[in-house]
């Protein structure tokens, strides 16, 4: 479709080559071959007499005019989405939407089971993609409407937005169950002479563990710093170690695994998951659906 001889579907062409800054990493954002990327480069420039995205150094830069674009032409898009998402109904049983999710692994682990389950049962045509909330910025793809649905800490959500507190969950510690210096409880004496497996996002941010054992005065040796929530238990096993781990992530791989989950010898303040959406979302029935779908989910679990 054309308007005032623009072919529209170069503005969404436009908005992921703002957002990526990289025609290979912007056609794939929209399936697009990269020669089929520089094509629409090029037919962009021709039309609006300007380069729009230059190279400097290993980096493809915005021009101003660029950069004024990008507001407008994201308002542009996020319209059609919710005017495409506001649909009369939706049919579970015969639909097959494909929702975007943006969590941790922790919560992916913790909850999707149940979520997959129960939408296999009602929903057998709908598709989901989960993504993880460390590979993008979480806010930016929220702002973007590129996710359905992101569950995070509702500190870390936006205030923009519609939000729901969806579950919260307590810590406890796993040690492996072959370690025989561990009774039944494990005094917080016995727990910092213990090897410790933590998890830290980026080099400086730690985990809410550190951040009240600090309160507390008190320092562990810490022995093994793991790359994502479901990495900490595993590095327990054959080992002396301990981890302290929300309980729901405890429970499951005290489960699966030879591990003993214990009674964490200080208190720590429950973590709380939220689910949150784009406004565009807010009335649209299949995303009311899935809302529905993670709370019941949410219910199921211990906690």
């Amino acid at each position: 479709m054309h308007f005032q001889q623009l072919d529209l579907n170069l503005l969404v062409a436009l908005d992921a080559l703002l957002v990526e800054r990289n025609i290979t990493e912007a056609g794939k954002r929209i399936h697009l071959t990269q020669s089929a990327m520089s094509g629409a480069l090029s037919r962009l420039r021709e039309y609006f007499g300007d380069e729009l995205l230059v190279q400097v150094g290993r980096k493809m830069v915005p021009t101003p005019l660029a950069e004024n674009l990008s507001g407008p032409v994201r308002d542009i898009l996020l319209r059609v989405k919710e005017t495409l998402a506001t649909t009369p109904a939706f049919a579970p049983s015969t639909s097959t939407r494909q929702f975007s999710l943006m969590m941790s692994d922790y919560v992916s682990t913790v909850l999707m089971p149940e979520v997959l389950r129960c939408a296999e049962a009602a929903a057998p045509g709908v598709r989901f993609e989960i993504i993880s909330n460390d590979t993008i910025n979480p806010l930016e793809a929220l702002e973007r409407a590129d996710v359905d649905l992101l569950i995070m800490p509702p500190q870390y959500l936006s205030t923009a937005h519609p939000s729901e507190l969806l579950f919260q969950d307590d810590f406890a510690c796993l040690v492996w169950s072959g370690n025989k210096q561990v009774s039944d409880t494990l005094p917080i004496a016995q727990f910092l002479e213990l090897g410790h497996v933590v998890l830290r996002f980026g080099r400086r941010n730690v985990g809410i563990d550190d951040y009240f054992l600090s309160q507390l005065g008190v320092k562990r040796r810490i022995e093994v710093i793991a790359m994502n929530f479901n990495a900490l238990p595993q590095c327990l096993v054959g080992t002396r170690r301990t981890a302290t781990v929300q309980r729901r992530l405890a429970e499951f791989y005290a489960k699966h695994l030879p591990l003993r989950m214990l009674p964490l010898p200080f208190e720590i303040p429950p973590m709380q998951e939220s689910m949150q959406w784009h406004s565009c979302f807010a009335q649209d029935p299949g995303s009311i659906w899935l809302r529905s779908l993670f709370r019941s989910a949410a219910a199921m679990q211990p906690g």
